[in-house]
């Protein structure tokens, strides 16, 4: 059943996603599974690189999905070996061959996700989303408490494609604390009264479509950041040069494997006044609301991340009250 040569190599993001699909798409069974069928074939193609993302090598937090699947891989025992997979029943004291084992495998995934905890996990991951949602709210609210005007200026943070190959979720955690840091004595950031940055992981459709978009990091797909930081209107204009200058500290710090666009960039073309960037006053309530539409999207839940560093926060804002002059 494993077709090693003709799986393609995915990246960490990649395979993460491919794992929640796979256990997305057997929850959906009602009955027990004695063999899989052709739609959890197609995932078990690349059921090696699924194994190998749980190396031990690393100290990451898994989300629900991929917790279903690394727990009912340790229940079945699963073993790869040269020739497949194998693993050993102890109800026949017998040794299960490849096709066996998956079957097993995909019968456990079954079990774990009718738990009360794994359903109680799931809708935590959407709860906190829309708590976060109203904490991001009040903080803007309270950055117009001090100050009259602000100037958002909201970058996406990608890489390239050609570096999403070894790209990790590490990785990104590590270039965004580098751009944070550079707030405190970058000359970009001066006036600079808030900030909030979002780790974040897109869609990936390869498997369905049977193919694997070469577009990917340019696009948002994969691991990236959503970012969005305030300036003091009454002392910074030109939200536009603001944008661009961040993009390319990110492209300085990622060493040239990152990219960036932003929404500040033809934006009176592409969206007339319905986006909440650029100059906004406290008094325009109608301008506010659309930077809430900007802050909803920052605290959504549909692209989250599969697997974080232990301990990692996805999400990173200022202090109301810190100021950095110019």
């Amino acid at each position: 059943m494993l077709k090693r040569a003709a799986s393609k190599p995915l990246n960490q993001s990649q395979v993460s996603i491919l794992i929640e699909q796979l256990v997305l798409a057997i929850q959906n069974y009602e009955k027990p599974i004695h063999r899989p069928e052709q739609r959890l074939k197609q995932y078990f193609n690349y059921i090696e690189q699924m194994l190998n993302l749980f190396d031990g090598n690393h100290d990451y937090s898994y989300g629900p999905h991929l917790q279903v699947f690394r727990e009912a891989v340790q229940d079945v025992g699963v073993q790869l070996v040269p020739f497949g997979l194998e693993s050993y029943d102890e109800d026949t004291a017998f040794h299960r061959d490849t096709d066996q084992t998956l079957s097993a495998l995909a019968e456990r995934i079954r079990v774990l996700t009718r738990r009360q905890k794994y359903r109680r996990m799931q809708y935590d991951q959407r709860h906190q989303a829309k708590d976060l949602q109203r904490e991001l709210r009040g903080y803007v609210d309270g950055i117009f408490t001090r100050h009259a005007r602000l100037l958002v200026v909201r970058v996406n943070l990608y890489y390239r494609a050609v570096a999403q190959a070894r790209l990790r979720a590490e990785h990104v955690f590590d270039d965004l604390d580098k751009l944070i840091k550079e707030r405190r004595y970058n000359a970009i950031f001066d006036h600079e009264i808030g900030y909030i940055c979002a780790i974040e992981q897109g869609n990936f459709h390869g498997v369905r479509l049977g193919r694997c978009d070469e577009r990917e990091g340019r696009h948002g797909r994969g691991f990236h950041a959503h970012a969005a930081f305030f300036f003091d209107g009454s002392k910074v204009r030109g939200d536009v040069f603001k944008a661009m200058q961040i993009g390319e500290l990110w492209h300085e710090i990622t060493r040239g494997r990152g990219c960036y666009d932003s929404s500040n960039h033809n934006k009176e073309a592409k969206h007339g006044d319905r986006l909440g960037v650029g100059m906004i006053h406290r008094d325009e309530w109608v301008r506010r609301e659309r930077l809430y539409t900007v802050l909803d999207y920052l605290g959504k839940d549909d692209q989250h991340l599969r697997l974080k560093p232990a301990g990692a926060r996805c999400l990173r804002k200022g202090l109301l009250g810190r100021y950095r002059p110019g």
